[in-house]
């Protein structure tokens, strides 16, 4: 039997990214693995979205292991799923959620170190024990830490990378597999994260920012496009629909 963690870890590798196209459902997942993904990975904000509801663990627990079983059912590459912050109020709930996605599949979790609705991030030792709870399940679980989040990179840029790699350090001492850094575009800043970082990188690709090749060279070892492919669907679903409903013609 293939180890899909293993299969899933091995494909980190800074300087030859991963590419993850995130998807939302079954569908998405067939059409991003018809079109030659390495691995699949759902994104919290679109598949919250696709049922109507908000990212923030509003999509029911439940519901995220019945949309896993989904996807699992139409492909045999790698599988992570998004819990957001783990579906858990204590690390033992953490630990709980996650065995359960492990059990269901999933190769790989991403996971929040900041809890639902909150702005603020957790004390590192509250997050790495949250993390701990998590990666001792055997899953491979991708840290998703927020320290560049409505941060300005340009003019606080050192002291935001030295935060982030203090909790790069204490999220690989809890067994995490790879630190994820959203909302981070200055090449000079994911650049140095890459090159101290006990972990592999995960950047988050944005308008504007580095492209693939660049976030490449940079020595990322992961590219994530988070919700943009959704909203990109949406939006071109919302102007076929207006233009056909104006009395137009559409373009499919």
């Amino acid at each position: 039997m293939i180890d899909k963690v293993a299969e899933f870890r091995a494909l980190h590798v800074p300087g030859d990214p991963l590419i993850l196209v995130n998807i939302w459902d079954a569908g998405s997942a067939k059409a991003v693995a018809a079109a030659g993904a390495k691995a699949i990975a759902t994104g919290s904000f679109g598949v919250a979205g696709a049922q109507g509801r908000d990212d923030g663990e509003d999509f029911p627990l439940e519901d995220v292991f019945a949309n896993l079983d989904h996807i699992l059912s139409v492909t045999e590459l790698p599988v992570t799923i998004d819990m957001e912050s783990g579906y858990g109020a204590d690390p033992a709930a953490v630990g709980a959620s996650v065995a359960r996605a492990k059990d269901a599949g999933a190769a790989g979790i991403n996971m929040e170190d900041r809890l639902p609705g909150e702005t603020e991030l957790l004390p590192i030792v509250e997050a790495a024990v949250r993390y701990r709870a998590a990666a001792d399940t055997g899953i491979f679980v991708n840290a998703r830490c927020d320290s560049f989040r409505e941060q300005d990179a340009a003019q606080d840029g050192d002291a935001l990378v030295a935060a982030t790699l203090e909790r790069a350090r204490a999220y690989a001492d809890a067994g995490v597999g790879s630190l994820f850094v959203p909302f981070l575009l200055d090449p000079r800043c994911i650049g140095a994260i890459c090159e101290a970082s006990p972990l592999p990188v995960n950047i988050l690709r944005g308008k504007g920012g580095p492209t693939h090749r660049e976030l490449a060279a940079l020595g990322v070892a992961r590219i994530s496009h988070g919700h943009q492919p959704w909203a990109a669907a949406m939006a071109w679903l919302t102007a076929q629909a207006a233009q056909v409903l104006g009395g137009g013609e559409p373009d499919y």
